[in-house]
């Protein structure tokens, strides 16, 4: 018998059903095994360690500094990456200009350079002596600034890094939005200047939310660029990324172990709210 149009014999749902098990099965399979993978680490982190361990690290003076010099440079960093990001990636959403291109790749740099090449660059940028002029010696000379191995080359080595990850977080932004709402205010009377301001700031402002935490995770991460550019000094530019270093360096796996279980701790958090405000802008 010819079975009626749209009708679908037991066997061939049975046969579905069967290549839709073993369809789940193998990419359930190759998925997961990056997750495990990431599991696996955070186990063998949390069973090398203690929570006595754990403590002795963190009332360490050496630590505490690098505690609050990390929530320091990354908040700082964070800011300033948000405040340049801001205009910029409206400018990148909005604006077709002559060697737009450019400024695009241009912004990628820091993303897919080689921390330690950035980290070269910087220091090179501060020392490189040009006619007998020399950045980091006229900052001295003039202002009595220390940039090259002291706190300011933490949150300068941060931001090279994080501003990047905020100006496409920005751009994204802006390109969701509709520009639709400006051009009628532009039309109203309204400049460029104050379209932007009163119109599209106010918008932005779960993206720049957004931004600014990215940033924030971003900065916390950052180590090849903070070693070499600010160094690694104790109680001076040290931060939390290279704690971890300095600990290994002098055999103190313990505490290595446990100032990093610290970092994913805050990473968590950071990545919850970023999840929490992706619910947000859902909604």
């Amino acid at each position: 018998m010819i079975p009626i149009s749209g009708e679908v014999k037991p066997a061939g749902r049975r046969r579905r059903a069967g290549s839709d098990g073993r369809f789940f099965l193998i990419m359930g399979g190759i998925s997961s095994s990056f997750v495990l993978l990431i599991v696996l680490m955070l186990l063998a982190d949390l069973a090398f360690t203690s929570v006595q361990d754990f403590k002795d690290a963190l009332m360490k003076p050496e630590i505490q500094a690098a505690i609050w010099l990390t929530l320091l440079s990354c908040t700082v960093s964070a800011i300033l990456s948000v405040w340049v990001a801001t205009p910029l990636g409206y400018v990148l959403a909005r604006y077709r200009f002559p060697g737009r291109w450019l400024v695009d790749t241009l912004i990628d740099i820091p993303i897919v350079l080689p921390p330690l090449v950035l980290g070269l660059s910087l220091l090179i940028l501060f020392h490189l002596e040009i006619g007998g002029w020399q950045l980091e010696r006229w900052l001295r000379n003039t202002f009595d600034f220390q940039v090259t191995f002291a706190w300011p080359a933490v949150i300068l080595a941060q931001f090279s890094v994080a501003c990047a990850f905020a100006v496409r977080a920005m751009r994204m932004t802006f390109e969701q939005m509709n520009a639709r709402a400006e051009d009628v205010a532009r039309t109203l009377g309204y400049s460029r200047g104050q379209a932007f301001l009163y119109i599209a700031l106010p918008q932005a402002e779960q993206g720049m939310l957004t931004a600014l935490t990215i940033s924030w995770a971003r900065s916390l991460g950052e180590f090849g660029p903070i070693l070499v550019f600010a160094g690694s000094t104790r109680m001076k530019t040290e931060v939390l990324s290279t704690t971890v270093f300095l600990e290994l360096s002098t055999g103190n796996l313990p505490a290595a172990v446990a100032v990093s279980l610290l970092m994913v701790f805050v990473a968590v958090v950071v990545l919850i709210f970023l999840r929490l405000l992706g619910s947000e802008a859902i909604r």
